[in-house]
Order: structure tokens, then sequence, then C-alpha cells
């Protein structure tokens, strides 16, 4: 074989001079020196020459240590050494661009997430789950990205968010919009799916129809309006439409469970919307109370609809009062908020419902756990602890929960014990003047869009009206029965005008349900913002100064004191 000639120029390797360019700040900070250099100058000749040349000689020094870095390298060699350098520059200084798209946190470029992608909140099952973090035994590199990310994603949304990471992430105390320094799981510039933009608290319409029904079953019944002359047919039309709109809620929110759980359990820990859990419920025994006399001729209903009722309540109870009870994360000075009144009431009504299938002690059971929570929620959201936050100005609806507890208490005690006595007028008293103090501030609940929130306005308002009615009974006259019709029709005019906000806004402006952001956030913060590190030469800089300032200073101290000795 013919050796191939080995000539010096094919041995030769392109070099270049890499130099480093000054910044802008380092050659203010030289002209700095430099005047300040010739002020000295002026002042001392010989002291601010010799110090002259030496900040010459350091700052040509400097120059050199920097232009150190002119070695030569290869061309290849030195590209990678910038382009590395940049790169990390870049890193940072990256901000989030609250796409849903962020995913830097987990390690793998923007070009392996998935735009859209919303199977991350899709039910899996625990045999999917294993086998998705199992290795393959052939797989490329982007497929291996791609399965890292996959697995990093499903655990960043099937793992359980805990209580403070909410209020780290989320603003207002019921924690429904995303701070600006957060980026979520999911993409902003996108149309949700249905399922996920529906969120537990539409149960609240249901709240606000089914409570309807039973203040015009109050009003076609009781002794104290019979004046009024209502018809029973009013009462049975808005039970069947609470019903409908209870069925149709429930079916959805059902489908969302079996679809989407991942997203149910995200609600389910979510500090605000747990108590909206009990709600389902509620509106059950609702329109079990509200029966129209057609379907239901007996005032007594089966103690099992009781039973069935009321068992996810005091499931709940048992779970939600537990966490108050030991002071954990989910401790209720961290997570009380007005909403919290909703699971307190479901101790009440499920009271109501014990009398009026005849099981008067397990209501009075239920009436005396309600009662004791009632009291501590209502402290701790009084006295606004440092940890709560301004409730947002879309969300003022829901101060008026402060008036449903107190008057579905009243209502329990007087069909517990048969009359409104002194305790239940007590309650009712306090219902009546927080309704008051809120119906002042008329302000404080306009200038707002409309949003599922308002249904809020409804369920209290239509509580206590039902207690008016109740205590018309007992003290009758014409301030109470006057009360009584005035509260009533106030509560009904409100629910029809947002039952037709709620339908043009549903099928009409397509706008009742936007994407739910508080359900997409990330278990851990993916970045950080970064302080600008100190550049080196700064530091440098600062320790050389330092002495020469001490020593300026001990200079002006001696020569004050020959001053002063020249003079005695």
């Amino acid at each position: 074989m013919n050796a191939r000639p080995s000539s010096p120029d094919s041995l030769k390797t392109h070099f270049v001079d890499i130099h480093e360019v000054l910044h802008e700040e380092e050659e203010k900070e030289e002209e700095e020196e430099e005047e300040s250099s010739r002020k000295t100058m002026a002042g001392d000749d010989r002291t601010a020459a010799k110090r002259f040349n030496r900040q010459m000689k350091l700052r040509e020094a400097r120059r050199n240590s920097r232009g150190g870095f002119s070695r030569q390298v290869s061309l290849e060699t030195g590209f990678s050494v910038l382009n590395g350098e940049s790169s990390k520059h870049r890193n940072d200084r990256k901000v989030l661009s609250r796409s849903g798209q962020s995913f830097s946190g987990f390690g793998v470029g923007a070009e392996a997430a998935r735009k859209g992608d919303f199977s991350i909140f899709k039910t899996k099952s625990n045999l999917v789950r294993q086998n998705s973090k199992l290795p393959l035994k052939k797989e490329s590199g982007i497929d291996h990205q791609k399965s890292n990310l996959n697995a990093e994603l499903d655990d960043n949304v099937n793992d359980s968010v805990p209580a403070g990471r909410y209020f780290d992430a989320l603003r207002g105390p019921e924690l429904d919009q995303v701070k600006d320094t957060e980026d979520i799981l999911l993409p902003k510039d996108e149309k949700w799916p249905f399922l996920l933009r529906f969120p537990i608290g539409c149960f609240g319409i249901c709240l606000g129809l089914s409570s309807q029904a039973i203040l015009w079953r109050s009003l076609a019944t009781s002794p104290a309006t019979k004046f009024l002359h209502i018809s029973p047919f009013i009462n049975f039309a808005l039970w069947v439409l609470a019903l409908c709109i209870l069925l149709a809620v429930f079916f959805t929110y059902t489908s969302k469970c079996i679809l989407y759980f991942e997203a149910v359990k995200r609600e389910y820990f979510h500090p605000v919307r747990v108590n909206f859990f009990f709600a389902p419920w509620v509106v059950c025994m609702f329109l079990a109370i509200a029966t129209p006399p057609a379907i239901a001729p007996g005032d007594t209903l089966h103690p099992a609809i009781w039973c069935v009722f009321m068992a996810p309540v005091f499931f709940l109870n048992l779970k939600i009062y537990g966490q108050w009870l030991s002071g954990g994360k989910r401790r209720l000075s961290k997570v009380a908020n007005p909403s919290s009144h909703l699971s307190v009431i479901g101790n009440f009504v499920g009271a109501i419902l014990a009398a009026k299938v005849g099981w008067m002690e397990a209501g009075k059971f239920l009436w005396a756990i309600g009662f004791a929570h009632y009291l501590v929620v209502f402290v701790t959201l009084y006295q606004r602890l440092p940890t709560s936050e301004a409730l947002p100005k879309e969300l003022h609806p829901v101060y008026s929960m402060f008036i449903a507890t107190p008057a579905a208490a009243s209502i329990a005690w007087g069909a517990i014990y048969g009359e409104f006595d002194g305790l239940a007028r007590t309650c009712y008293f306090i219902a009546l003047f927080l309704y008051l103090s809120l119906v002042v501030r008329i302000n404080f609940f306009r200038g707002f869009r409309f949003s599922v929130a308002w249904w809020s306005y409804t369920f209290p308002m239509t509580t206590a009206s039902i207690a008016t009615i109740k205590y018309a009974e007992q003290a009758p006259s014409v301030i109470s029965k006057g009360l009584a019709v005035t509260l009533s029709f106030m509560s009904s005019t409100m629910v029809f005008l947002l039952f037709i906000s709620t339908l043009l806004h549903a099928f009409v402006w397509c706008t009742l349900f936007p994407n739910d952001y508080a359900i997409a956030i990330t278990k851990k913060r993916l970045a950080k913002e970064k302080k600008p590190a100190k550049k080196s030469y700064d530091i440098r800089r600062w320790t050389k100064q330092t002495p020469l300032a001490f020593v300026s200073t001990m200079r002006k101290h001696n020569s004050a004191d020959k001053v002063s000795d020249g003079d005695k």
C-alpha cells in the first residue's frame, strides 16, 4: 500500500483570536476612575502621581487578565465555548410565557411539549401508570425524552397538590386566578374541552332553584302568608325545574369524574372548591323537603331518604373537620373563606330533613355539630387573619354566605323543637343583621362581570326569606309579614334575573364556562426569578477601594488632630 504523504500544510488548524469586548459599564467605571485620579492629582501632585500610576498599573493588569482570554483556540472550540456561555446566559434570564407550554422545569426542551394535549388530566388506571414508567427495550433519544416528559407530567398531575401551593400560585380566597409569575400545565391560547371547563361550582345553580321550591311551598302553606293566595303549582313547577337542572349538572359532572378524574382530584384538593362537594347532597335534601303535596301527600318522608342523602355529608364532615382539627397544612386558619359556610349548612339541612322523617335525636345531633363549627368558622372569618387575602371584586357575592348559616340554624331548631323559640330567634336575628349590613353596601355588589359565582346571592337570600316566614308564624304582625313578603320578592326576582342571564351566557354568547386555570397549576414552581449576580470585578473593585477609603479617612482624622495640637 502507498502511504499518503503527510505535509505540514495538511496538519494545519485554523485558529482565531477571540477578544472579550469591554462592556459599557466597565468603560464607564474606568472613566470615573480616571476622573477621580485627575481630581486627586490636583490636590497633591506627588501622592496623586503615585496613586495614578498604581491605578494605571491595576487597570493595565485587569485588561491583560481579560486579554488573557485572547489565547489561540481552534475555531470549532471557540464557537462551542461561546455558544455554551450564551445558552447559559439565556437560561438564567428565561421568563415564563404562561402559555402552558413552558416545561423547562422538567428538563426537556420546549419542542418536546405537546401543544393542546389535554390527556394529562384524563382518567388513568394504576396499571397504565405503572406501564408508562417501565423503560422500553429499544428507544431512541427523542422517544426517551418524550417518555421522560410524559412520566414527569403524569407525576406532576397525579400527585396531590398541597394546599400551600394553591395559595402560592393563585389569587384571592376563591383561588381561581393565576398569578402573573406562574405558569400552568395547559395552554391559555386554546379553548379547553367542555368537561375541563365545567367546575363543581355549577351546583350553586341547583342550590338556588331548589331553595326557591322550598320558599314557594312555604308561601303556599304558611298561615302567615295565606292572604297572598299562592298557588301550589308554582312550587310544583320550580321543583320539577330544579330536579331537571340537578340531573343535568349531576350527569355532566359524573362524566367529568369518569373521563377527567385527575381534574376532579385537583378540585377536591382545592381549599375552596372542596366545600362545593357538599352541594349535590344538600340540593337533594332541599328537593326532599320541598316535595310538592301532589307527589307526597303526607308531611313525613321515609327515613331511607335521609340515610342516602346524609351519609356522604357525614363522611365529608369527618374528612374536612378532621383536617381543621388536626392543625396540618389544611387547617381552618389557612383555608377559611366564605364558601366554608357551605360545609356547615349541610348539617342544618340534614337536621331539618331528620325532623321531617321523624328522627328528632339525629336532628339534634347534626344541629350541635353544625352550630359548633359555625361558631369557629364565623370567628375565623370575622377577625380576618393575616393569612387571608382580600376577596376579588368578581366574587363579592360569596360574602352572602354569611347569611345562610344562621338562617338555616334557626329553621332547623324550629323544625326539631316545633316552635320558633328564643334560640331560633337569636340565630334569625343574627342572619337578619348580616343581611342588612350587606344590603346597604350596594356598590359592594355591582360593577363586575357575570359569572357562576352570582348564584351565591340566591341561596342565602332564600334561606333568610324562609326563616322570616317561620318568624312571622310565631310573631304575627304587619311588620313581620311585610318583611317576609319583601324578602321573598327580592330573592325570587334575583333568581329569575340570574336564570335568564345564565341562559344567555350559556347558549347565546357562550361565555359561561371559560378555561378553568385553577386546576392546571403545577405541583412545583417551574422557574424562579433569579437576582442578577454581582460581577467578580465589582467585588475586586470594592475590596481594593475599601482600604483606600479607610486610609483617607484616617488621614483626615490625623490632620485634624495635628491642627488641634498646633492651636494648643
